[in-house]
């Protein structure tokens, strides 16, 4: 069957070796045109190159769309996603995930607003990457076709990308080895580096590969507190100072980065069904998750809590496999914003060598009582022997068992 070649395509445009190979590959293959689009996610990283180099690759200034996100990237969907205390597989904070629906939604707010007929993306056909777009483009508008260029080109090892960059006089960048890096994906939340050197799990990974975290051994030698208060489940202070939702992730980032804190070595369960190893650096993610769980300890009821922990993995799993824009994450999603109506207060964690640990929280919203739990006098408040009743009837089952089992022989 044909495949019409598309009139207009809307691409995902880091900048970088890949994306850039694609934007050409793109123009050489369909002979269309091209508008790159590129998410200021809080790389980090200055994307004024990422401008001029698509105009060195030919395409028009009024088809190069760099677009700030940042405040909406960590209002919109990190911060709802920590509402759930959600990881997957018991370690990972989802920075990659997290990130791909907001830019899908971009790539179909761009298409609509050109009159782009297509999108394209850079995710390789063994990756998760290409589902989390491909996924969300649907669910946003399945009129929009989606170009994959590593499911389709013949560039099928990095030499032969390297060689289509040299023959179209693209630039290749080095690392400061003088090596063509690793893969690296880095926004506010989270940086994720992947392949090279990392490929083999029983190898520790180098220590040129944290780029925003520092190493425990030489992060200071004296504590440091950090105090974050929250309003109905989102942080909205640090140390008092009030800020905005992107500016008080980079302020947390900058506190554990100095600190040596949230760093993983993970090897994770793909969507697509391989393993992969990854070291993800998550400083700010990593205290503002401890901060929350801490002040959900006083606020909120522990069958709310309870129920929320238990959908907490399946949810998770949502975002990990790129469900972000479906009914059932929806769902699952008003459930969570449900429990953090009193989920406010302030909750002091201390950073020292690796490590983000509460220490104190406090709340007017509190539901932990002194006088219950006191091992003083507690002037009444409890009466101790309404614990035997209590327990005789969670026991009453149990005994009618072990008599069955006596009974028997058993």
């Amino acid at each position: 069957m044909t495949v019409t070649a598309p009139k207009k395509v809307v691409l995902a445009y880091s900048g970088g070796l890949d994306t850039s190979i694609i934007l050409k590959w793109l123009q050489t293959e369909y002979g269309c045109e091209v508008v790159t689009f590129t998410a200021d996610l809080g790389q980090g990283e200055e994307l004024e190159p990422a401008r001029q180099k698509a105009l060195m690759l030919g395409i028009r200034e009024d088809n190069i769309h760099i677009v700030d996100l940042r405040e909406e990237f960590v209002r919109d969907f990190v911060f709802p996603m920590f509402r759930a205390n959600a990881i997957y597989e018991g370690l990972y904070l989802l920075g990659t995930s997290i990130a791909r629906p907001l830019i899908s939604q971009e790539l179909v707010r761009i298409a609509h607003e050109t009159g782009a007929d297509a999108v394209a993306h850079g995710a390789t056909g063994k990756g998760n990457d290409q589902v989390r777009f491909e996924l969300s483009t649907a669910a946003l508008d399945p009129s929009i076709r989606v170009i994959a260029p590593w499911r389709e080109w013949d560039l099928t090892s990095r030499t032969r990308l390297l060689e289509f960059a040299e023959t179209h006089q693209i630039p290749i960048a080095k690392d400061k080895r003088g090596e063509a890096p690793f893969s690296v994906d880095a926004n506010l939340l989270h940086t994720s580096s992947e392949g090279k050197v990392l490929e083999d799990p029983a190898q520790e990974a180098p220590d040129y590969v944290c780029q925003r975290v520092v190493a425990p051994e030489d992060a200071p030698d004296t504590p440091e507190m950090v105090e974050i208060t929250f309003e109905k489940g989102d942080a909205v202070a640090v140390n008092g100072e009030t800020l905005s939702p992107a500016a008080l992730l980079t302020r947390l980032n900058e506190l554990g980065g100095k600190h040596g804190v949230g760093v993983l070595d993970l090897v994770e369960n793909r969507f697509v069904g391989m393993k992969s190893r990854g070291i993800y650096e998550t400083p700010g993610g990593t205290i503002l998750l401890e901060a929350h769980r801490g002040i959900e300890q006083i606020t909120l009821d522990s069958g709310a809590g309870h129920l929320k922990d238990s959908i907490m993995p399946r949810y998770a799993e949502l975002i990990y496999n790129g469900f972000w824009f479906s009914p059932e994450r929806e769902m699952l999603q008003a459930l969570i914003d449900k429990s953090q109506e009193h989920v406010s207060g302030t909750v002091r964690v201390k950073l020292y060598k690796g490590s983000a640990r509460t220490v104190a929280r406090w709340s007017d919203h509190s539901l932990y009582s002194e006088a219950h739990v006191t091992f003083e006098d507690d002037a009444g408040a409890y009466d101790q022997k309404d614990a035997e009743g209590f327990i005789r009837l969670n026991a009453l089952r149990l005994r009618l068992l072990a008599a069955r089992r006596i009974r028997l022989g058993g």
